[in-house]
């Protein structure tokens, strides 16, 4: 596994991390023995890097199931392994009825960080992410509780979730952001693409974030690095240049596109989910695929940008 720094945290983590969603959000989700399999077998090769948020489940009645997956997973780690994890959780999405919802209210980020310590079994959460924006509440008041938690000691570091360039300058008045997550992957480059060419009505217009993420050390996590669930077969039936460059290189397209997104900058940390061990170990590998110049700038305009 290859590490790099996170941000301007001072730790360094795995390169490819873990997402946990996968475990959680389908009614033909792994058994709780099979998730903590999948689990384990992320920090055996190397894994330190774990992304959940509490409403990872399949409504609201079950809210923190993903977090209680992972914390009785990590808690069960020998000492060692144990501290070297890097738990990262969000908060300010619901699940009503299945559905996604938006509350960031102070109320509410209050009282989901406190079940989030109790899911994930711990006294501070490594990262802590306001994991969308709430139209109906201001920013600032999201933010400044984050900010509150992190001066008790609940929060190590604050994090954002699909934020773009303005709301990023925006949050940087309220609190130190160390980390923003955003989608990028073959079938979404938008990230990767200057802010110009986005479309200014998009919630949010996250155009310009991998670059910003670049220039002043904040780490920039992808979420669905593949595609999403359902979708990561796709990645080489819909680029066929890619698959041939995979098939030369003797991995599969999902391995290459993730080294392709490593190769974007060393703040960039994809976090594929995966429920079966094939492909998590498929995933980690990504790590130790280094792509020439020549390679990523292909790769660049095969998937556009």
């Amino acid at each position: 596994m290859q590490y790099r720094n996170f941000g301007s945290t001072g730790r360094q983590l795995s390169a490819i991390g873990y997402g946990g969603m996968p475990l959680s959000l389908k009614d033909d989700r792994p058994s709780e023995d099979e998730a903590i399999r999948v689990l384990h077998r992320a920090v055996d090769l190397g894994i330190t890097l774990i992304d959940t948020a509490d409403s990872y489940c399949l409504d609201s009645s079950e809210a923190g199931h993903n977090e209680r997956l992972i914390g009785k997973a990590v808690s069960l780690l020998p000492a060692r392994q144990r501290d070297a994890m890097f738990v990262a959780t969000k908060g300010g999405l619901i699940r009503p009825e299945r559905r996604w919802e938006r509350d960031g209210s102070a109320a509410h980020l209050r009282t989901v960080c406190e079940q989030s310590l109790k899911n994930l079994r711990i006294d501070r959460i490594s990262l802590y992410q306001f994991h969308r924006i709430d139209l109906k509440v201001p920013i600032e008041e999201s933010l400044t509780t984050l900010a509150e938690l992190q001066r008790e000691g609940k929060i190590e570091h604050v994090g954002v979730s699909n934020f773009g360039v303005d709301q990023l300058e925006e949050a940087a008045r309220y609190v130190k952001v160390v980390s923003v997550q955003n989608e990028f992957s073959p079938f979404k480059v938008t990230a990767a693409r200057p802010v110009s060419e986005a479309d200014a009505k998009l919630d949010p217009n996250i155009a310009g974030t991998l670059e910003y993420t670049r220039q002043r050390d904040i780490a920039f996590l992808c979420w669905c690095p593949l595609g999403g669930m359902g979708r990561a077969d796709s990645v080489g039936g819909e680029h066929a240049e890619a698959a041939a460059l995979a098939g030369d290189l003797g991995v599969t397209p999902q391995r290459l596109a993730l080294a392709w997104e490593l190769a974007q900058g060393p703040m960039v940390f994809p976090i594929p989910g995966a429920r079966r061990i094939r492909n998590l170990e498929d995933s980690a590998a990504a790590a130790e695929l280094k792509l020439t110049d020549e390679q990523v700038t292909l790769l660049n305009r095969i998937w556009g940008i």
